[in-house]
């Protein structure tokens, strides 16, 4: 399978500072929520694109001092793939080749918006629970 990774794009940009009042030894939790959308351009299969998003918003059980939404999307053109298995294999790394793009943009959008700047976690794996495979270890005994 060829992957060739054509662009990145953002679609959506958006923070909005919430009044609220937060004492200063308070900890928040920022709790960001990521979503994924994976299409296929209608008259060209060889064309995919992938959005990657994070939300944060306050809720009055949770408040936060700002709202944010960030979608960027990728595009990939995708040559060789076959069955499921290469599919899944495309979505889970194009997810990690976006992913530090997606921190990027919050990062500017907070530093952008005259707050201290938010830094998403790294992440050295896979995102999405769905994507990490399920591994068995077992402790002593011989490998076969």
């Amino acid at each position: 399978m060829k992957v060739d990774f054509k662009g990145i794009t953002a679609e959506e940009l958006s923070f909005k500072l919430n009044r609220i009042r937060i004492q200063p030894d308070t900890k928040l939790d920022i709790k960001p929520q990521f979503s994924r959308q994976v299409r296929k351009m209608n008259d060209n299969d060889k064309m995919n694109f992938v959005a990657l998003s994070v939300k944060i918003e306050s809720t009055e059980a949770e408040p936060k001092p700002f709202d944010i939404n960030v979608t960027l999307v990728g595009v990939f053109e995708v040559s060789g793939a076959t069955g499921d298995a290469d599919e899944r294999k495309f979505v889970i790394d194009a997810t990690s080749l976006m992913y530090p793009y997606l921190r990027t943009a919050v990062t500017n959008l907070t530093a952008g918006a005259y707050i201290t700047p938010l830094n998403l976690p790294v992440i050295s794996g896979p995102i999405f629970s769905e994507d990490r495979e399920q591994y068995t270890f077992t402790a002593g005994g011989d490998v076969n």
